[in-house]
């Protein structure tokens, strides 16, 4: 049964047209359903408890921030917040009422320091909001719903037990695939959890084909939007069914209307982004084997902290790859360090994090770890593509008897990106630890064979034309930041044209398709 507070998803598109009867007259007209007079109380929950959890990412503000505090414009004409919602280029209507009225003057003048550092958040997830809701052709305003949601914190935890920048419920999460165990909480992920938003926020959509009644059953649940539908007499619109929701879902559409609202016009109510330590320019490594983030950040100089924030999903700083890989999120500043450093990384104090760590190691591959040999010294080495048992023995002069005890391995089977321990002579240390760094044709020439080289791969690319607008790839791109270079173009659509798939990999000097030419 789908959870009542804060389930998961977003919701809202091709929208009702609730007021379109009504025919606004002055400044002091606010628009009123016939089956419901709303005051301007703000609704005490979901929503003022999660902006209540917004800290300052920032001790230090510039004046102007500063001045924001102080002055800015609190009268504001009906007609003005009318005009200003109706302006929203949206799929979706934006009505006005005294409840909506209020959640605006909530945002932009009781929790203005809370709404600026969502503001310098939102340029983080947005992105990736937006990206998931055109690829699934829903409309692109639901990405403010985490607002409403978590205050775009992806790491929220609610009283109900719902987690993440969507707040996803557990058995609402395992029914869209979210993977949620002692350490990964992929609740708290922000890519799959907002694709699992999107699957969720279809399959409302479809029940319901309205999108008020969407996000009402996000917040409060199917069972309950399906109870007041049949108390109101088989009504199907939010406003008409609004006394008979839950008392917290009744804020709710209010508080996305004016989400909306405040985070299109800030600027007009003098609200500035506060800028967030999160790196807009990030880089995905996948993760082969078991890490944990004190180990990156010592070696790598990334703080504990920015891990966490990038990392969400991992509960005790654990990145728990054994039987398969998982992602790390970082800079895409420091790619270049990790990925030189990388052999650094895993092995800087690994006996402290996990050689006698049972809750991370699986009991089924637990096995009584061999003493060192005497005067022998312990190296590690990265198994790479092509790598065999066998081959890597002979490489370090070893046994593969013994490279298979050292490590528990059974049948030969290794996988690529995992770390051996290996034992050498101490005074061959420095000669041994060369061979990780070496390419495969260096290590078999160590032993007298040689390999045929093998042609460079060349960037693909597609037949260029002269109808279209192309741009070569340099180094550090990435789709979305590409298709920021061109108004009206997403990253979506250079998938498109160049017939790329979410897996694909660009490469320096690699030519685009980006858009036909006007």
């Amino acid at each position: 049964m789908l959870k009542f507070k804060l389930l998961a998803g977003f919701l809202v598109a091709s929208a009702i047209n609730i007021y379109s009867q009504t025919e606004l007259q002055s400044d002091t007209t606010i628009v009123e359903t016939d089956s419901v007079k709303l005051d301007n109380k703000v609704e005490q929950g979901f929503f003022t408890e999660n902006l209540d959890t917004v800290k300052s990412e920032s001790t230090s503000q510039d004046s102007a921030v500063v001045a924001q505090t102080v002055s800015f414009p609190k009268i504001v004409t009906d007609s003005l917040y009318i005009q200003r919602l109706q302006g929203i280029e949206s799929p979706l209507e934006f009505p006005f009422n005294s409840k909506v009225k209020a959640y605006i003057e909530l945002y932009t003048q009781k929790r203005r320091d809370q709404v600026r550092v969502m503001l310098g958040l939102s340029e983080y997830y947005f992105p990736m909001f937006e990206q998931a809701l055109d690829a699934a052709n829903l409309p692109l305003e639901l990405k403010y719903l985490p607002i409403i949601e978590s205050a775009l914190n992806p790491r929220a935890f609610s009283r109900a037990g719902a987690s993440g920048l969507w707040q996803f419920m557990y058995g609402t999460g395992k029914m869209y695939g979210l993977k949620v165990d002692s350490y990964v909480d992929e609740r708290r992920d922000p890519v799959k959890a907002t694709q699992a938003a999107v699957n969720f926020l279809k399959d409302l959509y479809s029940k319901y084909h309205d999108w008020y009644l969407v996000i009402a059953a996000y917040n409060c649940g199917p069972g309950n939007v399906d109870k007041a539908i049949y108390r109101s007499g088989g009504k199907r619109d939010f406003w008409q069914i609004y006394y008979r929701l839950p008392r917290e879902t009744r804020g709710y559409v209010p508080a996305f209307i004016a989400a909306a609202y405040t985070m299109t016009y800030h600027q007009e109510h003098l609200l500035a982004p506060q800028p967030s330590d999160l790196s807009m320019a990030t880089d995905t490594i996948m993760i082969s084997d078991l890490l944990h983030f004190n180990q990156v950040s010592k070696v790598t100089g990334i703080s504990l902290e920015q891990l966490r924030r990038l990392n969400p999903q991992y509960r005790r700083d654990v990145v728990p790859a054994r039987k398969k890989a998982y992602a790390l999120t970082i800079p895409q500043a420091v790619t270049e360090s990790f990925i030189t450093l990388e052999d650094s990384i895993f092995s800087y104090q690994r006996d402290k994090y996990f050689a006698s760590n049972r809750l991370v190691v699986n009991p089924s591959d637990s096995y009584n770890a061999p003493s060192v040999p005497k005067n022998k010294a312990k190296v590690y080495y990265t198994v790479k593509s092509g790598d065999a048992v066998g081959l890597i023995a002979d490489w370090y002069d070893v046994y593969t008897s013994d490279l298979r005890y050292w490590n528990n391995i059974r049948r030969n089977i290794i996988r690529v990106g995992q770390k051996l321990v290996i034992y050498v002579p101490k005074n061959k240390v420095e000669h041994y630890k060369r061979i990780n760094s070496m390419s495969y044709a260096e290590k078999q020439a160590m032993n007298g064979r040689t390999v045929a080289a093998s042609p460079k791969p060349q960037p693909t690319s597609v037949p260029e034309s002269s109808d279209y607008v192309y741009y070569t790839v340099r180094s550090g791109d990435n789709l979305w930041s590409i298709a920021k270079k061109y108004p009206g173009v997403s990253n979506s659509d250079i998938m498109k044209l160049n017939k790329l798939t979410s897996s694909s990999k660009i490469n320096p000097g690699q030519r685009l398709k980006i858009k036909p030419k006007s």
